[in-house]
């Protein structure tokens, strides 16, 4: 999808073409897709039904983002990929107004992409000023801002980020884009704009955010900077950088949804042996080194030194870890672990990994599994030793 296709689509012509492209990819396998585009040539010119559709199927997909709201939203493949989740968004808007201790900001938004941290910010409060370097993923976040009325508070325009002033600004938020042209990358240095031009526009910021992925070296975590690593129903997200004025450096991890928050206090958990529960911390608190303060909270030890699994003799409830209940823990040995499964008639596990180079594929493969019971196995380190620890999982204390 080109920007002139995209500029169609906005029209009166348009908008009937994508809400018929809609419709025909809502029927899911019912219609395929050459069905599909042959049924909207019949009104629509080729350009105009590929971008219909184009965009049909981005909504779809955004959906399990933006619920609801995607079915008003525009896309390009690559934006909505970095697209910030609705509900992360929303809560890194609500901290930042908190920062300001306002109801209102003026933002600079240095790398918009298709607006999704833009329209969070804006349905909060904040006037938002956003820049892209792409002209047809800023005309994307234009129609975003027009779609949902906000097109008052949101001013979008095409743009260099390392240009932007964030001085002129209260808050500048910067999603630097992380793919390249061979794909994804993890490389700070990679990033567009690279590092170095991110941290010049963090110097002149009274107070910034950055996005970042959750894999972020921490050496390239700015000085006096709070990070803070998202999880979303289990699963990492991204971290935020935040700096500047009414900041606290440090560490921090957060759960959504609920809005759990759980903070680095530099306890160091000491180590042990199994006992009775396993604990398997939240990856947002072993992002941001958080393993230790997720065993305080359970009253646990660390099994190795090295590795994010904690034990514990009694049930302990946290948000902050997943807990098993502990049936035996033998060596690692694929003979043994084979037939400490068949005594207990086990046709079906869960494995987990942490601190193991097994490939978990080829070991369920050769673990010949037949019985009608179910059991969560985990490969890893006790003590530097390859080991197992057959488990189940354990219902709330």
């Amino acid at each position: 999808m080109d920007l002139d296709a995209f500029t169609e689509l906005l029209t009166p012509r348009g908008l009937r073409a994508l809400a018929e492209a809609g419709e025909l990819v809502g029927a899911g396998p019912a219609v395929d897709p050459v069905t599909a585009a042959t049924t909207l040539r019949k009104t629509y010119d080729a350009a105009l039904t590929s971008a219909a559709l184009t965009q049909a199927g981005l909504r779809q997909r955004a959906r399990a983002k933006f619920g609801a709201d995607a079915d008003r939203m525009f896309f390009t493949p690559h934006g909505l990929e970095q697209a910030t989740r609705a509900e992360v968004a929303e809560h890194r808007a609500r901290r930042l107004l908190a920062l300001l201790a306002s109801e209102e900001g003026r933002v600079i938004d240095a790398c918009c992409g298709i607006g999704g941290d833009m329209l969070a910010l804006a349905r909060a409060g904040c006037t938002v000023t956003a820049v892209d370097a792409d002209p047809l993923t800023a005309a994307v976040a234009r129609a975003n801002a027009e779609a949902f009325g906000l097109g008052d508070r949101v001013t979008v325009r095409v743009g260099d980020a390392a240009e932007v002033r964030p001085e002129e600004h209260d808050v500048l938020f910067a999603d630097p884009a992380r793919r390249t042209g061979k794909g994804r990358t993890f490389d700070p240095m990679a990033y567009s704009p690279p590092w170095p031009v991110v941290l010049d526009l963090v110097a002149r910021a009274g107070l910034a955010c950055l996005k970042v992925a959750p894999g972020i070296p921490y050496e390239f975590i700015p000085d006096g900077a709070l990070a803070e690593w998202v999880s979303y129903k289990g699963e990492v997200k991204e971290a935020t950088l935040w700096t500047g004025a009414g900041v606290t450096a440090g560490r921090r991890a957060t759960l959504l949804p609920g809005g759990h928050e759980l903070a680095a206090t530099g306890v160091t958990a000491p180590v042990g042996p199994p006992g009775r529960y396993l604990y398997e911390p939240d990856g947002a608190a072993v992002r941001a080194h958080l393993v230790g303060e997720v065993a305080e909270l359970v009253g646990g030890r660390l099994l190795d030194p090295m590795i994010a699994y904690v034990t514990s003799d009694a049930a302990a409830d946290t948000p902050w870890a997943a807990r098993y209940e502990i049936e035996d823990v033998i060596p690692f040995n694929l003979k043994k672990l084979r037939a400490a499964l068949r005594e207990r008639q086990i046709g079906n596990v869960t494995i987990k990994k942490r601190g193991s180079a097994v490939d978990i594929e080829r070991l369920r493969a050769d673990l010949r599994l037949s019985g009608d019971n179910a059991m969560v196995i985990v490969l890893t380190r006790i003590l530097d030793k390859p080991s197992v620890i057959l488990c189940k999982p354990s219902s709330p204390a």
